[in-house]
This record gives structure tokens, sequence and C-alpha cells, in this order.
């Protein structure tokens, strides 16, 4: 049987709200602020995890360690971008997310990493074991409001 496709209502909506707020806020406290039972609030919030659509991490600030870098890094590719190498670029050690975009390259890619000698190694060793990179244009974050990463190393 085929699963219908998520649909969010105002309940969904205000747990996501709640969680934005505080992502280790307890089922029991979001159910009472909403109004709601603490089981509505676990089963909404499972549906939404396993449907892809919600994720629960713990990010950290990207510009607050003295020597990692954040980038945004632009990409022209041989060929179209494709979900195959897309999938392949996630995998690469540092990247945050890659994006099919509209405009003068064909992949963004969001890359922190801990050190200058790691961002060597992703636009020289990495991007070239992925395969199909023409071109790169790197922009370095050097300030940023609000923005927020998840460590992964």
């Amino acid at each position: 049987m085929k699963e219908r496709p998520l649909v969010l209502d105002d309940v969904d909506r205000k747990i996501i709200e709640e969680l934005q707020r505080n992502g280790r806020e307890s089922y029991k406290n979001i159910a009472r602020k909403l109004g709601v039972s603490d089981g509505t609030v676990r089963l909404r919030t499972e549906r939404m995890i396993k449907n892809d659509y919600l994720r629960i991490t713990a990010s950290v600030n990207p510009l607050y360690f003295e020597n990692s870098l954040i980038a945004m890094v632009g990409i022209n590719l041989e060929e179209r971008a494709n979900p195959e190498i897309m999938e392949k670029m996630s995998n690469v050690p540092g990247v945050q997310s890659v994006m099919n975009v509209s405009g003068r390259f064909d992949l963004l890619v969001e890359v922190f990493v801990s050190s200058r000698n790691a961002f060597r190694q992703f636009l020289v060793d990495d991007l070239s074991s992925v395969g199909g990179v023409k071109s790169t244009e790197t922009f370095m974050f050097l300030e940023a409001v609000n923005k927020w990463a998840e460590h992964k190393e």
C-alpha cells in the first residue's frame, strides 16, 4: 500500500516551532503548551522524521572555531547535475549540503571543515574522486549572522 504524502496541519507546524526553539524540549512540555496529548506530539514528530520532513540535530556556530572554515563552493560540471552526483558529493567529508541551482553554477556545495588543509583536501582530492567537476569558485564565509552547521568530524 502506497503511503500518502505528508500534509502538515497547524499542530504539526506548532510542534516544529517548539522544536526549533528547543530541540531538547520534552514531548510532554510541548503537548502542554499546545493543548494536545504527549502521544500526539510523539507520533506526529516521528511521522515527520520518517517522511524526511524533520530532522533534530545539534548545530554549532561554525565561525566560533578559530581554525575552521565554512564556504559555499560553486561547481560547474562536465554534464548535467543529477541525483547520483549530488549524492556522491553529499557524502564527501565536510559537506553540509548540495544544491542543484539555476544561474552560472550547476551546484552549490556548503562546506564546513576544521582547517585550511582540510579545505585543500576537499577541493583537490575529494572533488576529484567524485569526478565530473569542470570548475569551482569558492566563497569563504568571513562573518555571518545566525549561521549554524553540523560539526562532522
